[in-house]
């Protein structure tokens, strides 16, 4: 069994605690002195001294001497070791019966503490339920008072009414120019379809009348060399013809 040192903390310092004992050894030592009754690891234990008293007693007891005395003094001293022993047991019969309520109590409590908690987690729950309401609310009148500011810096409704008065009359104009002047270029287009149709046939006289010369002039050209060939055949002088 190994003895631990304990180390004096300085300033600023915690203090580790140390034992001579490990954790085993303790519960054994622990487990003991609860069974004997013992309070410390010195001198008899108290459950071996009762019994001696008691194994003191029954054998003056069997004695068959007159020894009412001795007997009398033995007991009494047996009641006075049986007395001492019960004490503490009657100690720790309270100890454990206040454990016991204290470890009700412990319990109730603690199940009033999970109540409690869930009911903060319900609360906590419901509360950023209303947090995200309030940002939602919030962001709205935003919105809405950047919304008034904007109306407000518009004009009054009867200069809008006016000035939407003459961009409607403006826009009549325009409508009535814009189908004027469809109408104006669908003349046009209709002009010139005529006149590329004019020309078309202006083109196709002249072709005609040309070719008409042209034939004319051939024939006369024709006519003129037949009546050339018939001058030289009829005439007495032969005629050179270029």
């Amino acid at each position: 069994m190994s003895i631990k040192g304990r180390k004096i903390a300085g300033k600023g310092e915690t203090m580790a605690s140390h034992y001579a004992f490990g954790q085993l050894e303790d519960e054994i030592i622990i487990k003991h002195r609860l069974l004997t009754r013992t309070t410390t690891t010195r001198g008899e234990p108290p459950l071996k001294k009762l019994q001696k008293k008691f194994t003191t007693f029954a054998s003056e007891i069997e004695k068959e001497a007159d020894n009412y005395g001795d007997c009398k003094r033995l007991a009494k001293a047996f009641l006075q070791e049986l007395n001492a022993f019960e004490i503490p047991l009657l100690k720790s019969k309270t100890v454990i019966d206040a454990n016991v309520r204290e470890k009700e109590n412990f319990n109730d409590l603690k199940g009033e503490i999970n109540v409690q908690i869930l009911q903060a987690q319900a609360d906590i729950e419901d509360l950023k339920r209303q947090l995200e309401e309030s940002k939602v609310e919030r962001k709205h009148k935003e919105e809405g008072e950047v919304i008034r500011k904007l109306i407000a810096m518009q004009p009054p409704r009867s200069e809008t009414q006016k000035v939407l008065t003459e961009l409607e009359k403006d826009l009549a104009a325009l409508e009535a120019e814009n189908t004027a002047s469809s109408r104006t270029l669908d003349l046009r287009k209709k002009q010139f379809a005529l006149l590329l149709h004019v020309v078309d046939e202006l083109q196709n006289t002249i072709e005609e009348e040309q070719r008409s010369l042209v034939e004319e002039m051939r024939n006369v050209v024709d006519d003129h060399n037949k009546s050339g060939i018939e001058d030289v055949t009829v005439g007495p002088e032969a005629m050179i013809v270029d």
